[in-house]
């Protein structure tokens, strides 16, 4: 594919330089014609600017690679401008037709406009409701990183003289997931666990998301998942968590969404990554880790499937743990969310680069042995030496099964989600897992299925 040629153009803004309005700009000036085969959009027939930091401008990155966003003083800046997605047209519509070949004209503000109509509405009948608010119409739109699947905004309005500012969640769905999970079971997920303390309150719905109860606590971070009192924390809301007596089907589901999630990989996947992931050999993977994975030890229980440090909160004073986002929720092995919270232990989605997995975090021997003794516990069980030894490994085996399935989301989600995540690295580094801890964990033979560990293994990084 031809590179596009961009033209810098720099302003100086001297009299009265803010954070919004800087001393300096530099814009991108893109000349027409846009090749219609970088995107589904119609090419522009005029050319576009683009705004970017002036700082960047000079070493920014026009590789054909991928496109992408991040965020520096509260402008959308692109990380390069090459092999642009199929933008959806909400992704469009979110922001007012100024995305052109993967770049956005101007930085998004801190407004309501950002919002979908509906939510502003809903929005504006809350606040009018509450007595405290001092303008309804003066809330602040602060987006919260970290999130891989919605966007999510923290609402905030002013209050009367020495009180607190009066906040929501607003969750926006992203776009595609549907791929992942049902939505319409995800919200009466939802609004189940609200029903019984364990989760924030639904205050309103509209069309491509909803709004929450704002939950005072701190969002975890990586470091405090190896916190040992954090940790026995939150040993023991997963263990309430699993004894939800959530309605419906008490069915395991984590092997036909491994299949599922295999299928929509395969029909996105052209051929040559396919063929790097060895996607036509894991059908028989999935089959083999559901023979071989116990299942008996413990009970099947309603399992969060996606314990990582952001959908967890604490309450400093309290100590009190909530667990949020249900997307992925379902019956399951309680064995495989246990593995898959200690998965996430390798995980820091809040770097420069939060596609980067660390497995020398991996939780120790002696710190996992802890975890499932509080865990245990909790509910008046305490395992001798022996059956704690066997519950280590049960759980261990059913990392593979956590390694899979998110390599498949990583490869999935590089296709439907624009959220700035390097799904494809990812991925890789979750297959590369599965097939190094697969001889060790189940006795297995071989690497990948090829005999070789080729394209997958290159470029390893920290994992």
């Amino acid at each position: 594919m031809p590179l596009l040629t961009p033209v810098p153009r720099c302003t100086a803004n001297t009299a009265n330089p803010t954070v919004d309005n800087p001393p300096f700009r530099c814009y991108l000036h893109f000349p027409p014609p846009f090749p219609p085969a970088f995107c589904s959009l119609p090419p522009p027939s005029d050319s576009r600017l683009v705004y970017i930091d002036s700082l960047l401008a000079a070493r920014y990155d026009f590789t054909l690679r991928s496109s992408g966003f991040f965020q520096i003083r509260g402008d959308i800046l692109l990380k390069n401008f090459g092999a642009f997605k199929k933008f959806s047209p909400s992704f469009v519509r979110r922001f007012s037709g100024s995305l052109v070949m993967g770049a956005v004209e101007d930085g998004v503000n801190n407004k309501a406009g950002r919002l979908p109509g509906e939510a502003r509405r809903i929005l504006l009948s809350l606040a009018s409701s509450w007595d405290n608010v001092t303008d309804s119409n003066a809330l602040q739109v602060i987006p919260l990183k970290g999130a891989m699947t919605n966007e999510v905004y923290q609402i905030k309005w002013p209050t009367s003289a020495g009180e607190t500012s009066r906040k929501v969640l607003v969750r926006i769905y992203g776009e595609g997931v549907e791929v992942f999970f049902d939505r319409a079971s995800e919200i009466q997920t939802f609004e189940f666990i609200s029903k019984h303390g364990q989760g924030p309150r639904l205050l309103g719905r509209f069309p491509n998301g909803r709004i929450e109860e704002f939950i005072h606590a701190r969002t975890l971070s990586a470091a405090d998942l190896h916190d040992p009192d954090i940790s026995d924390l939150i040993a023991i809301k997963m263990k309430e968590f699993h004894d939800l007596d959530m309605p419906g089907p008490r069915h395991v589901v984590l092997w036909d969404r491994m299949r599922d999630w295999l299928s929509a990989a395969k029909n996105l996947s052209p051929p040559e990554e396919a063929n790097a992931f060895q996607l036509d050999a894991i059908e028989e993977e999935i089959s083999l880790l559901e023979k071989k994975l116990p299942g008996n030890h413990l009970r099947i229980g309603f399992c969060h499937n996606d314990l990582q440090y952001g959908n967890i909160m604490i309450d400093e004073e309290t100590s009190l743990i909530t667990i949020i986002d249900y997307e992925y929720a379902s019956y399951n092995p309680v064995t495989y969310d246990i593995a898959n919270h200690f998965c996430e232990m390798a995980a820091d989605y809040h770097t420069e680069t939060p596609h980067i997995l660390d497995y020398s975090k991996y939780p120790s021997l002696e710190k996992r042995k802890r975890f499932l003794r509080i865990y245990l516990g909790h509910a008046g069980d305490q395992p001798n030496d022996l059956e704690l030894e066997v519950l280590v490994q049960d759980v261990e085996k059913y990392t593979l099964a956590s390694h899979l399935l998110w390599g498949l989301w990583g490869i999935i989600s590089e296709h439907v989600n624009e959220i700035d995540f390097d799904y494809m690295e990812y991925a890789r580094q979750r297959f590369q897992q599965y097939w190094l801890r697969k001889p060790e964990l189940l006795g297995s033979s071989g690497p990948a299925p090829d005999g070789t560990t080729g394209d997958l293994f290159k470029n390893s990084g920290n994992s």
